[in-house]
């Protein structure tokens, strides 16, 4: 037995029959008009099944008759929906751990010649891990140095987002996790009697979590930044939107500063407003000046 949209009981729906290729272009084109995500024809099997997942939670038994409610729902929030059941979320603590051992040279070499103030933004946090380990790297970097830390994490999912703002994760989680690190930042608890860690109050605290569409542009943010982490996100995007990202991560990055992308993105050929400092590595550079 569901409940349907208004309450009421609905016998489980009938599994929708597979997606038609004009249903799976509708969708292509309503997720590339809201977020700029473009989903190639080869994931057709993804979008069913992701889908699916809400034609289920509402009674639903058909793609069609969803597509429709997509279109009708002046609210956005099953939009919403639909981007959290679709949106791929891979991450782990000090994933490419080079980007945090260079964070963490370049915070101590500014705080040890007396920068006290630091602003980084995780531009697709997922679940948390990113933000977090920026803030463990922050940590060990200042030591007793007085610093103004503060960490902006954004994403389009609300179902991650709230994953990350809770800051608790099962032990598999903290695999990559250094013992030192984790003695130090987490704490043990207990959820459903399962045995989970906590984030401490104090890393927490460093962080502020907010929603943020990638389309959505100029982005509703204060910079400037010192740094900022967006990786791994670009590659769903088509290169017109990658030039728009870039052009804002420029606006808000302050000179001086430096913007990390994944192992698979580049920025090669997208601005001339930064240089490389090594694969993955780029720094903001003075206005008028170029590479």
């Amino acid at each position: 037995m569901k409940v349907g949209r208004k309450g009421t009981a609905l016998l489980d729906a009938p599994a929708a029959v597979g997606m038609t290729a004009a249903e799976l272009a509708a969708y292509q084109k309503l997720l590339f008009a809201q977020t700029g995500i473009v989903l190639q024809d080869n994931k057709q099997a993804l979008v069913e099944a992701r889908v699916s997942l809400r034609l289920r939670a509402l009674g639903m038994s058909s793609y069609r008759e969803y597509l429709e409610l997509l279109r009708q729902d002046r609210s956005g929030e099953e939009l919403v929906q639909l981007i959290d059941a679709v949106s791929t979320n891979v991450t782990h603590f000090f994933r490419e751990d080079e980007h945090f051992a260079f964070l963490g040279k370049v915070v101590e070499r500014w705080t040890q010649a007396g920068k006290d103030r630091l602003r980084i933004w995780s531009a697709a946090c997922s679940t948390g891990e990113e933000p977090y380990s920026i803030a463990m790297t922050l940590d060990a970097a200042i030591g007793r140095r007085r610093c103004d830390t503060k960490i902006l994490a954004t994403d389009i999912s609300t179902r991650v987002l709230a994953e990350a703002q809770a800051g608790v994760y099962p032990e598999a989680r903290l695999a990559t996790v250094p013992d030192a690190r984790r003695r130090a930042c987490f704490r043990r608890v207990s959820a459903d009697g399962q045995p989970m860690y906590e984030v401490n109050p104090d890393l927490r605290a460093m962080v502020m979590f907010r929603r943020l569409n990638f389309k959505a542009m100029p982005y509703p943010i204060r910079g400037a930044f010192d740094i900022i982490f967006c990786r791994n996100a670009m590659i769903y995007f088509d290169r017109p939107q990658r030039e728009r990202m870039v052009g804002e991560f420029a606006r808000l990055l302050k000179p001086g500063g430096f913007l990390l992308v994944g192992h698979a993105e580049t920025l090669i050929g997208m601005s001339d407003r930064f240089r490389v400092i090594r694969p993955s590595i780029y720094e903001r550079l003075k206005d008028g000046v170029r590479t």
